[in-house]
């Protein structure tokens, strides 16, 4: 994972911020540039129309491209490079972009929709599974839906990539009725018989996700 991809990875760009903060609109893309260390480097940053940021650094003596700080080092002038390219990345990030809960569209989508609904918010219970966060019953205190973050490979071993999922609760007999259609698999993690993990890539509608978490919540109920 890239610095950039790391950095803003759950957020989302707010497009009438990042004119005022000093990008300049070419074709698609939106361009920023500062110098660093002493005016002897220049951080160029790019943002395309979808928010994908990517940056880059160059040495001004010689207007080349410096890529050591992306290697890891213990060099002090290396990690210095880093440092200001992330300081820069990072006030991007707190000015332009706004915070997210999850990483991918359709799964901030779903746990919005959660909230306004059920009055739920995520729970992140797992330090060592920061991606992970279970949405609970008030009544009785058991789970309706668990979101995590995954390899594919988890659910298909011909498959690979990152991918948000999210486990719900259902009768065995639509479990296995559901199994039969695409964006649908054996639950991760949890009792296959009672749950079934989805996959949260817009090959389910919204509107089908959340019918079948108020089944789940429905499920869950004293």
């Amino acid at each position: 994972m890239t610095i950039e991809e790391e950095l803003f990875r759950k957020t989302k760009i707010d497009f009438d911020k990042i004119s005022k903060y000093g990008f300049k609109k070419e074709k698609s893309l939106y361009k920023y540039s500062k110098n660093i260390m002493d005016n002897t480097f220049r951080v160029d940053v790019e943002i395309d129309n979808k928010g994908i940021v990517k940056g880059k650094v160059f040495d001004l003596s010689f207007e080349d491209e410096y890529t050591n700080f992306r290697i890891d080092s213990t060099g002090s002038f290396v990690k210095q490079v880093r440092k200001e390219f992330e300081d820069i990345l990072k006030d991007i990030r707190s000015n332009c972009f706004t915070n997210n809960s999850f990483i991918y569209e359709q799964t901030n989508r779903i746990a919005q929709a959660i909230k306004e609904k059920y009055k739920d918010e995520p729970e992140f219970e797992w330090d060592k599974f920061p991606g992970f966060a279970t949405f609970r019953n008030k009544d009785s205190k058991k789970w309706y839906g668990i979101i995590m973050n995954i390899d594919m490979s988890k659910l298909d071993k011909n498959l690979s990539g990152e991918v948000e999922i999210i486990d719900v609760r259902l009768e065995p007999s639509e479990i296995e009725h559901l199994l039969k259609k695409d964006g649908f698999y054996p639950a991760y993690h949890m009792n296959k018989k009672n749950w079934i993990t989805i996959v949260l890539n817009n090959t389910i509608s919204d509107n089908d996700i959340l019918s079948l978490i108020d089944k789940s919540y429905l499920y869950t109920k004293k």
